[in-house]
C-alpha cells in the first residue's frame, strides 16, 4: 500500500509518518509538504533513510504539482492545513485557501487517479463549544473561528465528494493534541519554552476554557485505525479523555518548571473563544477498537522533558514563528 501524506512535516503528520515507517519496513509513504513556517523537514529525520520514504516539497493548492505526485498512491491521509486560531483571526485568507481550496485540489486529483481511500484529518473545533455532555459525530457543525469554519468547510467538501462521486472518504476529528515536535506557538510548547527561558506565559482571560487533551501518538493510532478499518462516508471522533481548564494546565506547567504564578501574564481573551470542547469517542472505540493509551500525566511529563532536552530544535522555530506573524 502506497500512502500519500500531506502536511507530513508538521507536528501530527510527522508523528503519523514516523509511526507507520517505524513499525513496517515494507511501508511506502510519500510526504507532500510546502514547508511553511510550521513545517519542519527535520521532524522526519528519524525515518528519512527508510527505503519506502520519499519527500516532495509542494503546495496542496498547486493543482499541477498535486496531479504529478498523486498517481500510484492507494491512500491519501490529508493533514496539511493552516491551524493556528489566533493567526486566522488576524487574517482568514490563507486558511480558506489552504484548508478549503487545497482540500478540493487533493480530492479532484485523488478522484482523477483512482485513489482507493482518502482520510481527511479534522478537528473538534468544527462543532463550536459545548457546555454539557460531549459531541457525537452527528452533532451539527457550528464553528466560531475563521480557522474552524475553514476546517468545517473542508469536512463538508470531503463528505460531499463521497456522496456525489462515490469516493471512499473517511473524516476524523480530534481533540487538542500535545507531544514532542509540536510547533512552539501552541500553548503547551509555548508555555514550556517560555518558562525554560525565564519568560512569562500569556493566559487568556480567566483561564476557564476547557480542553480535552490527546497525546499525538494516540491520535495517530486512531487515524491509522480509521484509515485501515473505517467505514466510507463516516466521521470518527478521536479524543484523549482528559478535560482540564487552561488555568489548571498552566498550573501543571508552572509546577514542572519550578515557577510561580508571578510568571503568568493575563491577556485579553481571544475573540470568539470557545468555552469547552468534549468529544464522545464511543463510535471509534466500539467500531475500530480505539482507546487512548498515554496517561495525560505521563505524556505531559515526557513532553516537557523533550523540550528541555531539545532546545536546538525549538529555539530557531520560535524566531521563525515571530517573523511569520
Amino acid at each position: 500500500m502506497r500512502i500519500l501524506v500531506t502536511g507530513g512535516a508538521g507536528f501530527i503528520g510527522s508523528e503519523f509518518v514516523r509511526q507507520l515507517l517505524g513499525a513496517d519496513s515494507s511501508a511506502q509513504i510519500t510526504v507532500l509538504d510546502k514547508l511553511t513556517y510550521s513545517g519542519v523537514e527535520a521532524n522526519l529525520a528519524p525515518v528519512a533513510h527508510h527505503p519506502g520514504y520519499s519527500f516532495v516539497r509542494a503546495d496542496i493548492c498547486d493543482a499541477e504539482a498535486v496531479d504529478q505526485v498523486m498517481p500510484g498512491h492507494d491512500v491519501v491521509v490529508h493533514f496539511a492545513a493552516e491551524s493556528h486560531v489566533d493567526r486566522s483571526i488576524e487574517g482568514a485568507g490563507p486558511f480558506v485557501l489552504t484548508n478549503v481550496v487545497g482540500t478540493q485540489v487533493l480530492l479532484d486529483a485523488a478522484r482523477k487517479h483512482g485513489v482507493g481511500r482518502f482520510v481527511h484529518v479534522s478537528t473538534d473545533e468544527v462543532y463550536g463549544s459545548i457546555s454539557e455532555g460531549s459531541w457525537t459525530e452527528e452533532w451539527p457543525l457550528a464553528p466560531n473561528s475563521p480557522y474552524s469554519a475553514s476546517k468545517a468547510g473542508s469536512d463538508l467538501l470531503a463528505l460531499a465528494y463521497h456522496r456525489t462521486h462515490g469516493m471512499d472518504i473517511v473524516v476524523t476529528r480530534c481533540s487538542n493534541n500535545y507531544g514532542h515536535y509540536q510547533f512552539p506557538e501552541k500553548v503547551i510548547p509555548l508555555f514550556t519554552t517560555n518558562l525554560l527561558d525565564g519568560k512569562k506565559v500569556p493566559l487568556y482571560g480567566t483561564g476557564g476554557n476547557i480542553r480535552d487533551w490527546l497525546h499525538v501518538s494516540d491520535h495517530c493510532r486512531g487515524i491509522e485505525l480509521a484509515m485501515r478499518k473505517g467505514r466510507a462516508g463516516h466521521v470518527y471522533n478521536i479524543g484523549g479523555g482528559t478535560e482540564i481548564t487552561n488555568k489548571e494546565l498552566t498550573g501543571l506547567l508552572l509546577e514542572a518548571a519550578g515557577a510561580g504564578w508571578d510568571m503568568v501574564e493575563p491577556v485579553a481573551d481571544r475573540k470568539g473563544h470557545d468555552l469547552r470542547y468534549s468529544l464522545d469517542i464511543t463510535k471509534i472505540s466500539e467500531e475500530l477498537g480505539y482507546a487512548p493509551q498515554v496517561r495525560f500525566e505521563d505524556g505531559l511529563a515526557a513532553t516537557i522533558a523533550w523540550y528541555r532536552d531539545n532546545r536546538a530544535w525549538w529555539e530557531s522555530l520560535k524566531t521563525k514563528a515571530e517573523l511569520a506573524g
